[in-house]
C-alpha cells in the first residue's frame, strides 16, 4: 500500500471512529429534544441543537460564503444540505428544556470566530456550559505536531541550538 493510500486510510478510520458514540438518525426518525446534532461537511462537521418540530439551531458561521452568518433556526433539511446527521452522544449539564432555552437566547448572535466561537463551541456552550470544540483541539494538536517535526528537521539539518518554543494562545 502506497502512502496516499495509507494516509486515506487513516483520515477514513479516524473518522469513522469519531463517530463511534454517535448514532446515526434515520430519515423518517425525529431526533430527541436538545440534541446535539452532527452533519459532515467538506472539510469540517458541523454542529447544531435540535428544538423540536424539525427545527434546530445552530452557528451559520461560513454556511453563506466568506460573511459570517449568525445563530439561526432552521429546518433538519437544511441544516443537513443532503447529508446524513448524527446524533452526538455528550452528557449535559442542563435538562432538554434548559438546553433548548439556553440555544434560542442566542439566536441572531453573529460573533462567529472560527477557533473561538464556532458552531461547536455553540453547542458546548448550550448543552454544558463550556467552550470547547474536538476540531479545533485535533486542529491544534496538527498544528504543534507540524511544528515540532519541522524544528526537529531544522536543528539536524543545522546543528544548532535548540529553538525556543513559542506558545499559541487562543
Amino acid at each position: 500500500m502506497n502512502r496516499r493510500n495509507r494516509n486515506a486510510r487513516s483520515i477514513r478510520l479516524s473518522r469513522e471512529q469519531s463517530f463511534a458514540g454517535d448514532a446515526l438518525l434515520r430519515p423518517d426518525e425525529e431526533p430527541p429534544l436538545a440534541a446535539h446534532l452532527v452533519t459532515p461537511r467538506a472539510l469540517y462537521s458541523h454542529h447544531g441543537i435540535y428544538i423540536g418540530y424539525g427545527r434546530v439551531i445552530h452557528y451559520a458561521g461560513l454556511a453563506y460564503g466568506f460573511r459570517r452568518g449568525p445563530v439561526e433556526n432552521v429546518s433538519l433539511t437544511q441544516f443537513a444540505r443532503g447529508r446524513d446527521i448524527r446524533i452526538r452522544r455528550d452528557p449535559p449539564k442542563f435538562n432538554s428544556g434548559e438546553v433548548v432555552e439556553r440555544a434560542r437566547s442566542r439566536l441572531g448572535e453573529s460573533r462567529y470566530r472560527l477557533l473561538t466561537n464556532n458552531c461547536e463551541h455553540f453547542c458546548s456552550w448550550a448543552l454544558r456550559d463550556e467552550c470547547y470544540s474536538k476540531q479545533v483541539e485535533w486542529l491544534r494538536a496538527v498544528q504543534r505536531a507540524v511544528w515540532t517535526s519541522v524544528r526537529a528537521v531544522f536543528e539536524r539539518a543545522y546543528r544548532c541550538k535548540p529553538v525556543p518554543t513559542y506558545r499559541l494562545t487562543a
